[in-house]
């Protein structure tokens, strides 16, 4: 780091979403997430699902619509699990309550993107290297799944690892729907 370069955070804190439906949206979010309600009001809500204080917050605005799908702005917010099994099985717990994604991608009732992941890399070494390669290069946006397969091959007895070795596809440049 250079001199004039800025001073980098230790980490991402919360998300603040705005919402003129505060109810449907706090319980989507403390549903999706596990999250315990640290604090609620009529006016704002805080959830924690980790140690931190909070990690999402609700903002009751009244003035607010859904946003679009074509409005500029954050296209998702991403949340990691430590294994595929853990995400996986959060997927299969949310179908089980209703929310159902696209892929491992969803949305929240005022039509904000939500993606769950989970690293194929053992360490941030590879994932940069992989990064730099010419399969990230060609298809910097990855392949879709089916998360329903990869649970009965986890539920079969396959090794993890091998799951998550990524299919190359070659080029892709779209986004998906999905997403």
């Amino acid at each position: 780091m250079s001199d004039n370069s800025i001073l980098r955070p230790s980490g991402l804190a919360h998300v603040v979403f705005r919402t003129a439906n505060i109810s449907a949206l706090v319980e989507f979010w403390s549903t999706f997430l596990g999250a315990e309600r640290v604090f609620e009001n009529e006016f704002i809500a805080f959830l924690r699902y980790d140690e931190e204080h909070h990690r999402v917050a609700i903002i009751n605005d009244q003035s607010t619509v859904p946003r679009p799908a074509t409005a500029a702005g954050l296209h998702h917010v991403a949340f990691t699990y430590d294994t595929l099994h853990g995400l996986l099985k959060a997927w299969e717990l949310r179908e089980q309550l209703g929310i159902k994604p696209t892929c491992i991608y969803y949305k929240d009732p005022d039509g904000n993107s939500i993606e769950t992941q989970v690293d194929n890399f053992d360490t941030v070494e590879e994932a940069n290297e992989f990064m730099t390669s010419k399969f990230f290069q060609e298809n910097p946006i990855g392949v879709d799944i089916q998360p329903d397969r990869l649970l009965r091959r986890l539920h079969a007895g396959e090794d993890e690892k091998v799951i998550k070795k990524r299919v190359e596809i070659g080029k892709r440049h779209d986004i998906p729907a999905a997403v």
